[in-house]
Order: structure tokens, then sequence, then C-alpha cells
């Protein structure tokens, strides 16, 4: 889905001007021909679908400083590229300090808009990105930070307000990759208990015989190994909220155990005289099928119904195709961060690629997809090429993948006895042979004599440089060392790193 800008200009003409110029660089477009139009637009429906303002500041009536204050005030602005044709320093300082992200003078040429308007949206991706962190960090995250799009998730959304204003157990079934722990975080964050802890147990990476330690702790010498008195999870999430991830994993034993949490709202830790009292709010998740593992045996059914309360499904990502574009970049701006590459976006071919791929692994897979076609990119757009193996399985898309170096041995491997004498039958040079000729690392000097390990690594860590165009963790992955020893035999050798 292309980003929506506003365009805000008493101009007629200039507003036309600037809707055909956006329109050639890919972004749906909205006009208003004051202030007061602009702040209307964001009261009414449309608000939420802008993702940035294209602000003239000489205006009649509410004039482009006092719009963009006003816009401030309202919270969760987009960013704005304020415009005019009387330009000042002052009046680009003044901009900036009351909000805006960037300055350009009328006209500015399509290419200069491009630009500001890339890296704006390009920092406000990163913005929300470090936003959203936090607030998963202070257990404040809400539906308002997650990227949903179609109706799938609206529902999604609109039930998760619903169970926020309730102490309600909720289970979230879905297939893994979906996000269903982000759901969950976003129902404590608009809940009561918003800030207070948020505990997460992946019920089935607990060893079957520390189950109940870890959930519900236990006394010291309650059993062998046990010198120390343990808090359990349950304990660790009073106050706050619980989070059983693939719930339908756990053992009959400890679902008997939670079942009585539940009821009674105390546990019994391991080797305990009496009973703790814990208050937590319980959440869980699952992505099998609970009414056949109940039917199997494998599963409580008086539990299952205690869990079952407030069911939500999240649906896969292959029923919710309209999250994808806006998934994809809010991945790629932040990996691009990450690794430092200079991204900016997607070609319109990859972009249908992406949107045309059925996505078995959810938004896992595509987080995973976006991460290597990110760090694979050489220019500043990714295209189908970086998705090698989605392209494979899309009719109609394929990607141009250069073909691997083959090792070519010119001379006969030598398969008698090691003796004195044989040194003929070895190969002088291992050799790579690739699109762009030979590429390889000589093991024997020009007089014939071998050469020394130290020059041979020095060369190969050059190769590996050159290969890998000074990526440094790249290098050392390939290598199989670590950077800090990269680096000291960088130093060592001689070698500087190569500057992308």
């Amino acid at each position: 889905m292309s980003k929506r800008v506003l365009i805000v200009d008493d101009d007629p003409a200039q507003r036309r001007i600037l809707e055909e110029t956006l329109k050639r660089l890919g972004y749906e477009t909205k006009s208003a021909a004051s202030g007061e139009q602009m702040l209307a637009m964001f009261d009414g429906p449309d608000g939420a679908s802008i993702s940035l303002v294209l602000l003239d500041l000489v205006m009649p009536g509410l004039g482009g400083m006092a719009a963009l204050t006003a816009l401030q005030s309202k919270g969760n602005m987009p960013p704005v590229i304020v415009q005019t044709a009387n330009g000042s320093i002052d009046a680009a300082i003044a901009a900036m300090r009351a909000g805006a992200v960037d300055f350009v003078m009328k006209p500015a040429s399509p290419e200069r808009l491009d630009v500001s308007i890339k890296s704006a949206l390009k920092i406000e991706a990163l913005a929300g990105e470090i936003t959203r962190i936090k607030k998963k960090a202070d257990g404040t995250l809400t539906f308002n930070d997650l990227i949903v799009r179609g109706e799938a998730m609206a529902r999604v959304v609109n039930l998760g307000r619903r169970a926020a204003a309730s102490n309600i157990p909720v289970l979230i079934e879905g297939e893994s990759g979906v996000g269903k722990e982000l759901i969950a975080r976003a129902i404590q964050g608009e809940s009561e208990r918003a800030g207070r802890p948020f505990i997460t147990v992946n019920c089935g990476a607990i060893p079957e015989n520390l189950v109940e330690s870890i959930l519900f702790g236990h006394e010291k010498g309650s059993f062998t190994g046990a010198t120390d008195k343990r808090i359990g999870k349950f304990q660790e999430a009073d106050g706050g909220t619980l989070f059983l991830d693939e719930v339908g994993e756990l053992p009959l034993d400890a679902q008997v155990k939670l079942l009585r949490a539940l009821q009674e709202g105390e546990i019994d830790p391991v080797g305990a005289k009496k009973p703790v009292k814990v208050n937590f709010r319980l959440i869980s998740a699952t992505n099998r099928d609970m009414i056949q593992q109940v039917k199997d045996g494998k599963f409580r059914e008086d539990l299952y119904y205690r869990l079952n309360v407030f069911p939500i499904h999240v649906a896969p990502l292959r029923e919710r195709i309209l999250d994808v574009p806006e998934l994809a970049s809010h991945f790629m701006a932040r990996f691009a961060a990450e690794e430092g590459k200079r991204v900016t976006g997607f070609t319109g071919d990859a972009m249908r690629l992406l949107q045309s791929y059925s996505w078995p692994g959810n938004v896992r897979q595509l987080e995973n997809a976006v991460f290597r076609a990110t760090v694979m990119a050489d220019g500043p757009e990714l295209t189908v090429a970086e998705f090698p193996q989605i392209a494979a399985h899309v009719d109609g898309f394929v990607a141009e993948v250069p073909a691997a170096p083959a090792y070519v041995d010119k001379h006969p491997a030598y398969t008698g006895p090691a003796l004195l004498g044989a040194e003929e039958s070895v190969p002088q040079t291992v050799e790579l042979k690739g699109t762009n000729g030979a590429l390889g690392i000589a093991a024997m000097s020009g007089d014939g004599e071998i050469r020394r390990l130290e020059d041979i690594e020095a060369d190969m860590i050059r190769l590996a440089l050159g290969r890998y165009r000074g990526h440094m963790t790249e290098v050392a992955k390939r290598l199989n060392i670590g950077r800090s020893t990269l680096y000291r035999k960088m130093q060592e050798y001689g070698l500087e790193p190569r500057v992308n």
C-alpha cells in the first residue's frame, strides 16, 4: 500500500502540480486548501491514513506555523515537511522547533521532494520502532502501536480492546509467527495492569521435570539440587500479566495445578507447607487445535474451558495481505538502520512479489526475508533479486541469482601412499572459478616454495573483505572468527577496512 501524503496549499495550481509530482513518485495524495481544512481532516476518518504532510507556510487564515503548532498539540502527528517561496533561516529554524522534519523552497524539484519524503518516512519509522521497544519494555504497548491495516486485524484489535477492559482469561489462537505475544502485550497495555510485570513462559521449551518448579516455584531443600528458594513465574507476575505461550504443551500434572491457580487464585510451590495467594491476569496462546488436544486426552477439558473464556483468533498473514507493505517497510527501515545500509524502499515488482506470496511462516518469515534482502542489497531499493527464495515459489517472478563459485581442481587427486616425492600430485593452487574469471589464493610462491601461513591468511582476509564488500560482521562470520579477532589480524597484516 502506497504512503498517503497530505498537500496543504492555498494555491490550486500549486496543489495540482504537487499532486501529479507525488503520484509519479508512487505516493497517494490528499489535498487541503487551508490550515483549517488540514486540522478538520485529521479529526475525521481520513486522519489515520495520512503518513506525511507537505505544508505551505504562507496561507491566509490559519497560517502554516499556526497549523503546525495546532497539529502537534493533537498528538501522534505524522512527519511534516514545510515549504514556502519566502524562505529564510529564521523561518526554517522556527518550523523545525515547531515540529517539522524538513524545509524546502518553492518550487522544489521532484528529486528534492523524493529525497525529503523518503528521509522523513524513514525517520518516522525508526522513531516509531524506538517508541514500540520502550513501551514493550515498560508494559505500556497498546493496539495503536501495532501495524495493522486489513479488516482481519481490525477485528482482532476490537476484541483485544474489549478483553483489556476486564480481567477475563484470554486464549489467543493462531499459527506460529502471527504475532500472538504482541496482541497479549497490547491487551495488558490497554488494561488497568499497564506498566506492571508481563511474564512470558514458553510452555513447550520447559523440561518436563522442571515445569512445576519454574511455574510455581520451590522451597529450599524440597528436592535434590534445590539449594535455594525459587520464586515461580506465577509469583513473578503478581499484580501483572502471565502469558503462557504454547499452553497446549503443558504436561497433565502441571495442568491440574494451573486449574487450581485459576479457580482459587493461589498456587502450591514445590515443598511449601501452605499455598501462596497470587493476583495475576492470565493470557494463553496456542497454535494447536485445542479441541482435538482435548479429544486425544492430551489436555484437560475443564482447564480448556477455563482458558477459552474469551478466544481471539489471529489470522495468518496470507489472509491479511494488506498488512504486508506496511510490515515490510517497517522491517526494512529497522534493519537498514541496524546494518548501516542506505536502503529506502522497495521496487514495485518487489512489493508485488511480497503480496503474491502465501507466507507459510507468517510475519516472522516476512521479517527474516526482509532482513536478508536488506543485508544483500546493493542499491537504494530492494528488488526481486533480493528475494530469490520467495520468487522461486511465485509464478511470474524470476530472481536473477549469480552463479555460486565452483571448485575447480586442475590436477588429479593423489590417491597413493603418502611418500616423499609425491608432492607433484598435490595441486599448487586452490582455485575458485566464478563468472568473473579465476578467484583464489596461491598455495606456493613463484619459486615453487610453500608460502607462509601468515601470508595465505592475509590473502584470505583480503579476499573475504572484497567478496563481502567490507561488511565486517559477514566477513567474521564467513571466516568463523570473532570481530575483535578479525580487527586484530587486519592490524597485524596492515589491512584497512573497506568503506562501502
